[in-house]
């Protein structure tokens, strides 16, 4: 068994583990996390920048900075191509908004990343209402995408992929993180 390193957790994914399942729990880590922005973005709202304050900032960052950026690679190498070689045009369409969201949701990141760096080092430049639409812009964003992979795009790829493929799937999205694990 090995393990898969997520924000400074250590969660167990078995070698034999379903593409999908990583690409579900991934997910669920997400919205954790944009739950998390929001509870960040009350904090505050409510003037409370401290050590607490600060950690969960510090969270947010690496997780959309690493897993993130994982996530939308697993899904442009192992989803989208089959999705878009499908010849269904309502799914190729679909891939085509997915991959154009991959654009978006990582400019506005790249908006929203020193901003929270920021919050995260103590700093006080940080305004309250650049930082609250950057949230809301991102957030909005990824609610939206994945609504559309779970409601879509998953479920066809699913029926099309088989169950080696599925696990093939799983074991190269773990390698790589393992890789970029001993980079990082």
């Amino acid at each position: 068994m090995g393990s898969m390193h997520v924000t400074g957790m250590s969660v167990e994914a078995p070698v034999m583990l379903d593409g999908f399942e990583v690409l579900d729990a991934c997910h669920r880590q997400t919205l954790a996390m944009l739950e998390r922005l929001a509870q960040l973005q009350a904090r505050l709202a409510q003037g409370e920048a401290d050590a607490q304050t600060r950690r969960m900032a510090c969270e947010i960052v690496q997780f959309f900075s690493t897993t993130g950026r994982q996530h939308h690679e697993d899904e442009e190498r192992h989803v989208f191509p089959r999705m878009a070689a499908s010849g269904d045009e309502t799914l190729v369409q679909a891939v085509q908004r997915l991959q154009q969201d991959h654009g978006w949701l990582e400019e506005d990141w790249r908006e929203l990343a020193p901003l929270l760096d920021a919050v995260a080092g103590g700093q006080s430049w940080v305004d309250p209402q650049s930082l609250h639409h950057a949230i809301e812009v991102f957030t909005g964003l990824s609610h939206d995408h994945m609504a559309l992979e779970e409601s879509l795009i998953y479920p066809q790829a699913r029926a099309h992929a088989a169950p080696d493929e599925r696990r093939a799937m799983g074991r190269e999205m773990a390698r790589r993180r393992r890789a970029a694990e001993h980079r990082g």
